[in-house]
């Protein structure tokens, strides 16, 4: 089928679909995507052989043409389209090429226009560049006028890229990078310094942290503002780098490869829902505005629990239950109003639902029964926040109960994070469940022999006047039974402060050992008595033995006698002297 495109001309006759004369190309379509084949003569058509429907013909095909930038040592300075059966992609590699071996040669160059088969033509240096058709064009222009246009831009650019090989240049360009860095350093420390000294103290004055906050509070707002500065140097620096970059046309190429590539990454479609292509950049405006979700209803959250359910009177660990509550309530309605907005059908996520239910079936089940677990937790409530519990080896206080895991705070201040599962299949010991006020057992043991009214009033001395024990119920003694080497007893002593009960013990025991001491109160360690009921030990020595104890008995007695003599003279002569 053979079909007559003319490439119009502005003309007021043609305009107003009066009969004009045009410059019109052949145009044999062979396919949807070459609907426009040049040929080297023109012909003259009446505008009669082109209605209405030719200048609407002409504005798709201008419009559906591929474009490809002209580029000159990383600088884009025009698009080039199309021009019959030849892509604009083959025209710009030709033209580029012909543009760098100009910019590196020293010859001045010279760019010009002229007409060539009643098209223009821009030259350079008298030799062939391009052919400038109505495709080429921008609305409202003629090709002569988009020639004269683009050739003084390629003069400039020729011009300017010469001159930036030449040693002059390079010379203050160093300069030019010298100053920059030294800027660069200079406005480094200065934010360094303007952020410590103002914006820190600024921002702790607006966003103060509550003082019985715990310290994570603190260190995640330290976290905050050194992430924040960290971001504002690495702008500055990044800014420093693109600059000096920009300077020399090698790196600038490099430059605009790099961003073209990474501009082709992010613009090309990646995954396609409900008939709708989206790119890595649709992904990652969905992400921001997700965590932005996140974090609004973390904060309103916080502004619920710290200014109206403070003020209800519920315990913390009810707070934090209708916290959570809130919390995930909003970043669930968050999330369902952020698909909307960002075009997504939502009734296209039953596939992907589909595909994550198959895949929590398969990989995800420890998180999928944790995530159930934490509900199960904060509806059921077997643990609170603030609650003082004791799971396997950890003991602590429960500090937050999440989605996924639970933190406990030891007695050593060390954090442990357990998962939610565990607190549904494991014995839990929840020493602040319903009722806080728990008794505590101290084993004590005395020597045999004392008395045992004076050790039960010492161990009752040694609970009085002590903030941690509480006097109702009374502390009581049970003497448990006769041990190996000690009187065995037991002091129970009740307290509302469970996760202090170390430190109560340590106190206790203290006391009572001051008071035993005090009344002689012996306590007993363990010992073992040996009993022989024959004097003579069946032993056989040999005979050099026997006599090596012999001779050492008689030097023995022989040293005794001679000392029973001293001593009488002595005594004898102390008499005599008297």
């Amino acid at each position: 089928m053979a079909l007559l495109v003319g490439l119009l001309s502005r003309s007021p006759a043609i305009a107003q679909g009066k009969s004009a004369p045009i410059t019109a190309f052949s145009a044999t379509v062979t396919s949807p995507g070459s609907e426009l084949s040049l040929i080297s003569h023109p012909q003259d058509y009446s505008g009669k052989l082109l209605a209405a429907k030719t200048t609407e013909r002409v504005k798709k095909i201008v419009s559906s043409v591929s474009k490809a930038p002209i580029i000159l040592d990383g600088r884009e300075l025009f698009l080039l389209s199309q021009a019959g059966d030849y892509p604009a992609e083959f025209r710009a590699e030709w033209i580029n090429t012909q543009l760098k071996q100009a910019a590196q040669s020293s010859v001045p160059v010279t760019v010009k226009v002229e007409e060539r088969n009643q098209l223009p033509t821009i030259l350079l240096n008298d030799q062939y560049l391009l052919t400038v058709t109505q495709l080429d064009a921008i609305d409202g222009m003629t090709a002569t006028e988009q020639a004269e246009i683009w050739a003084k831009q390629i003069q400039q650019a020729l011009q300017q890229a010469q001159q930036e090989r030449s040693a002059d240049f390079m010379q203050e360009a160093l300069i030019q990078v010298s100053a920059m860095v030294m800027f660069a350093l200079a406005l480094h420390w200065f934010l360094g310094h303007i952020w410590r000294q103002y914006i820190v103290s600024g921002l702790q004055r607006l966003m103060p942290v509550p003082a019985g906050s715990s310290p994570d509070s603190h260190k995640l707002m330290d976290v905050l503002l050194n992430l924040t500065l960290a971001s504002a140097r690495m702008g500055l620096w990044l800014a420093t780098i693109f600059n000096i970059t920009n300077l020399f046309p090698l790196t600038r190429q490099w430059i605009y490869r790099l961003t073209n590539s990474l501009g082709a990454t992010f613009t090309s479609p990646i995954l396609t829902l409900s008939q709708n292509d989206y790119t890595v950049t649709d992904i990652l405006i969905l992400m921001a505005l997700l965590f932005g979700v996140v974090f609004i209803s973390g904060i309103a959250t916080n502004l619920v629990k710290s200014r109206i359910l403070g003020l209800t009177g519920f315990n913390r660990g009810a707070q934090e239950a209708v916290a959570v509550i809130i919390k995930y309530s909003l970043i669930i309605l968050g999330t369902l109003v952020v698909l909307q907005i960002w075009g997504l059908d939502i009734s296209s996520l039953t596939i992907l639902a589909s595909a994550l239910g198959v895949g929590i079936g398969f990989g995800f089940q420890d998180i999928a029964k944790n995530f159930g677990s934490g509900l199960v937790l904060i509806f059921e409530r077997p643990i609170q926040v603030g609650d003082f519990i004791e799971i396997g080896t950890y003991m602590g206080t429960v500090e937050r109960i999440g989605a996924r895991s639970t933190l406990i705070r030891t007695l050593n201040n060390i954090s442990i994070i357990v998962p939610n599962s565990r607190f549904l299949e494991t014995e839990v010991i929840n020493w602040s469940h319903h009722n806080p006020v728990s008794r505590l057992k101290l084993p004590v043991g005395v020597e045999y022999g004392s008395d045992m009214k004076k050790v039960k009033q010492a161990l009752l001395d040694a609970t009085k006047d002590h903030e941690g024990v509480l006097p109702f119920p009374a502390p009581q003694i049970l003497f448990k039974g006769f041990g190996e080497s000690y009187l065995d007893f037991e002091l129970l002593v009740w307290t509302k402060e469970p996760s202090k009960q170390y430190l109560l013990k340590s106190d206790i025991y203290f006391r009572i050992e001051e008071l035993f001491r005090e009344q002689d109160i012996k306590i007993p360690f363990p010992q073992q008595d040996l009993h022989l009921h024959s004097e003579d030990l069946p032993l056989s020595l040999s005979p050099e033995l026997e006599r090596l104890i012999s001779r050492l008995l008689e030097r023995l007695g022989n040293q005794k006698n001679g000392s029973s003599d001293v001593i009488k003279n002595a005594e004898r002569d102390r008499i005599e002297r008297d």
